[in-house]
């Protein structure tokens, strides 16, 4: 073993200092599924900054200190409150806001969201195609960036919920999906101690569910675009 370990100490530095990175600094994360359409697709890639809300011990959760704040917009991984699964979702509400979502509509701190849409198409929910429509989604004067959003008409959904107050410490997450995602409607708030970081962009993605083609248009896309 000791002989293993000195002819391979390269390798294993190698290592140490990738998981380093990875836990540390920057990370990427695949997406799995569909709750984050039109933005993340199933086999995008994406880049996210782990230092962009608090600096960690490297390989631990030991917060050494904190190097910024989620806002309004902010696409983030962070730990589930149920079972720890790790998640991709939108900050839509920060902690003091008063949210609510009447018939789809979202309104923080007592201002609705103004829609526009982009595209109308098809999406698949369950092996089924079903309507799905592309809206812009803007809060002029409430803060927030502007996104787009997609929301599924025929098929049954949670849209309408609150008003609630976000309380200090937690923050409201949706997935751009509106109508397929399992986010804070379904698993609560989010603590921010389990936040993780902030996706900044795709580095790859590939057609996983088809014919395994890379989608170059996608390399290196911002998350952001829209704004």
């Amino acid at each position: 073993m000791k002989t293993w370990v000195r002819n391979n100490k390269g390798f294993l530095a190698f290592l140490v200092l990738f998981g380093v990175f990875r836990t540390a600094v920057a990370d990427w994360n695949p997406i799995p599924s569909a709750s984050m359409h039109p933005n993340l697709l199933e086999g995008d890639v994406v880049l996210v900054n782990r230092v962009a809300f608090d600096l960690k011990v490297p390989l631990t959760d030991v917060v050494l200190a904190r190097t910024g704040e989620p806002a309004r917009g902010d696409i983030v991984t962070f730990r589930s409150p149920q079972g720890g699964t790790l998640l991709i979702k939108r900050v839509v509400a920060l902690p003091g806001d008063t949210v609510e979502m009447r018939n789809e509509r979202l309104y923080i701190n007592g201002k609705g969201a103004d829609y526009k849409l982009v595209e109308e198409s098809l999406d698949s929910v369950g092996g089924s195609a079903v309507r799905a429509l592309q809206l812009a989604e803007s809060f002029d004067g409430a803060g927030g960036r502007r996104r787009h959003i997609q929301v599924l008409p025929e098929i049954r959904a949670a849209r309408n919920f609150g008003p609630l107050t976000v309380p200090a410490g937690e923050y409201l997450m949706l997935g751009d999906n509106r109508d397929n995602s399992a986010d804070s409607r379904v698993i609560g708030l989010v603590p921010r101690k389990l936040l993780v970081g902030r996706a900044e962009r795709v580095l790859v993605s590939a057609d996983y569910q088809g014919n395994w083609m890379p989608r170059t248009e996608r390399f290196g896309m911002s998350l952001y675009r829209h704004e």
